[in-house]
């Protein structure tokens, strides 16, 4: 799994998912990031083959590629020129990666805008009191009440709504036990939960199950010891509302805010990012968010 991830960050940062579809050769840094990954040079030689090689092998490069594992047949086949991708393809690839950096760099700014946001709205929180509580916009949290259930103590049970009155994030995890890749992320997004959860009690994950059975949904939640609730296997057929939040693809990851307003996604747009890119950005949220600002906001 760990392998996998890494070179799909790879891919992505060396261009593949370009809007012509052209398939970019690969740098010195790519290289190196293959190596740590895991990826032997034969491998890697085999994929310079295909995609060719972009830009030079100088001293430094060479010296940090012999350290990450480089064979010598590997050094020598990129400093020969055996894979120099053409001048047209270099030049691609600059363009491409330059555009991936500014879309970096807007994505960055538009975390920075919501962690804003969301500071700001905890901040108001603290400010009302209780006796004076206004009524807010809670269409999410109406359309889950009543419908969860949950496994506990080796079998499913039903969930205890009042805690939802308190979140502020839900993330609805639209998954199957069928689906071979949202088991290799589940365990992620159990681990991440464990962490997050006790300093982020406004967070909460809903599963939304793809199994075409309700035996398969509950042996999904047992063996992933899912910690968090899940809409009733019977109450499904009635969630289209929540189901228009879902990608063509699972495992999908999409966090909302009560009033049903997407704050991140495993899409952008038509594109799959996966779930992983959410669990990347919650994190840079939450740690700008202290266990004392949530605490003083519930």
């Amino acid at each position: 799994m760990r392998r996998f991830l890494v070179f799909a960050v790879l891919l992505f940062a060396a261009g593949f998912g370009s809007v012509v579809g052209r398939v970019l050769p690969l740098t010195a840094k790519d290289v190196g990031l293959m190596l740590r990954a895991g990826y032997s040079s034969e491998a890697i030689q085999r994929e310079l083959a295909v995609r060719r090689f972009a830009g030079s092998c100088d001293a430094a490069a060479e010296k940090d590629l012999r350290e990450t594992g480089a064979t010598s047949a590997l050094v020598d086949a990129i400093k020969s020129g055996s894979y120099q991708s053409s001048p047209v393809d270099e030049k691609a690839a600059h363009e491409e990666l330059a555009a991936q950096a500014q879309k970096r760099a807007l994505e960055t700014e538009r975390l920075r805008k919501f962690d804003t946001l969301y500071q700001d709205k905890l901040a108001r929180a603290r400010a009302v009191a209780p006796a004076a509580k206004t009524e807010t916009s809670n269409v999410l949290i109406d359309l889950l009440k009543g419908d969860l259930v949950c496994w506990r103590n080796g079998s499913m049970a039903r969930f205890d709504d009042e805690p939802l009155e308190k979140k502020k994030l839900i993330a609805l995890y639209f998954s199957a036990h069928w689906c071979a890749p949202c088991r290799k992320f589940t365990p992620q997004l159990v681990e991440f939960y464990n962490r997050v959860s006790p300093q982020h009690p406004e967070f909460e994950v809903v599963f939304v199950s793809n199994d075409r059975s309700l035996f398969s949904m509950e042996t999904y939640m047992r063996e992933a010891q899912m910690p968090w609730p899940a809409i009733g296997f019977e109450k499904l057929p009635g969630k289209e509302a929540l189901k228009k939040y879902a990608g063509a693809e699972i495992p999908c990851l999409v966090v909302l805010d009560t009033g049903g307003k997407v704050i991140l996604d495993s899409y952008a747009g038509q594109i799959y990012v996966g779930p992983e890119k959410v669990l990347a950005n919650l994190d840079a949220i939450f740690s700008k968010t202290s266990a004392n600002t949530i605490a003083a906001g519930r």
